[in-house]
């Protein structure tokens, strides 16, 4: 049994992305393999867009909880 390929990394999608864009935009695609190259497209923009957004949702995290830490010197009146 061989285990299914991993999901690729961001950039790696992206450029499958575009790889796919610039065969279709040129007509290298054959028609009877253009609904499986669209089809990879679809695939691939959907785990980018899971990517973004899983980012997204860590970095408003990281902003919220570094504005609620405050620092010694932020309590302190200036002198």
């Amino acid at each position: 049994m061989t285990k299914p390929a991993p999901e690729p990394g961001y950039a790696e999608a992206m450029q499958e992305i575009e790889q796919i864009l610039a065969e279709i935009e040129d007509d290298q695609v054959d028609v009877d393999v253009l609904a499986v190259k669209v089809s990879r497209a679809a695939e691939l923009i959907r785990l980018c867009r899971e990517r973004i957004t899983a980012t997204r949702m860590q970095v408003e995290q990281v902003v919220a909880e570094l504005a609620t830490e405050t620092t010694p010197e932020q309590g302190k009146e200036p002198a």
